[in-house]
């Protein structure tokens, strides 16, 4: 039972971390002989003491998923709209046919664009989110360390 919530807390505490901090694993020692039954009652309460010093819940961080945006539909819509406003123009011009193909076009180059520039501002907006993910963990992992060094235990 005892490895049994060592392993849990463990698991729980290392999980939680997103890939790239694999690396970064927590190694927690018991250098005064606490008790197996004692580390895990530490490491759950300097857990708990991390979250409210910090307001970082690794466990909650992890579960959080980015909602994924496609761009695809937009090229779509982009050419069905320039066609339909070629075909507006053409109908005034006397040339329906050949100026919804030319409007079809351009609008699929501006959707293209478009949709280039939105998955641009899409990844940079996933590049800032993992950078302040890292901080935040960066900022628990330090309150946790503290907490367990404070306790007696070698922390890596």
């Amino acid at each position: 039972m005892r490895k049994t919530i060592v392993i849990l807390v463990t698991v729980l505490v290392a999980g939680s971390r997103s890939p790239g901090r694999a690396a970064q694993d927590i190694y927690v020692y018991p250098a005064k002989g606490q008790s197996e039954k004692q580390q895990a009652r530490d490491q759950q309460e300097c857990h708990d003491w991390a979250v409210k010093q910090t307001g970082v819940d690794p466990v909650k961080l992890a579960e959080e998923t980015p909602e994924a945006q496609s761009s695809q539909g937009g090229v779509l819509k982009g050419a069905a709209g320039g066609a339909g406003l070629g075909a507006i123009r053409g109908g005034i011009g006397g040339d329906p046919g050949e100026m919804a193909g030319r409007g079809a076009a351009m609008g699929g180059v501006f959707a293209a664009i478009r949709a280039r520039r939105a998955m641009q501002q899409e990844h940079e907006a996933q590049t800032q989110m993992h950078q302040d993910r890292e901080a935040q963990l960066a900022k628990y992992d330090g309150a946790y360390k503290a907490c367990l060094s404070g306790r007696g235990y070698g922390v890596n």
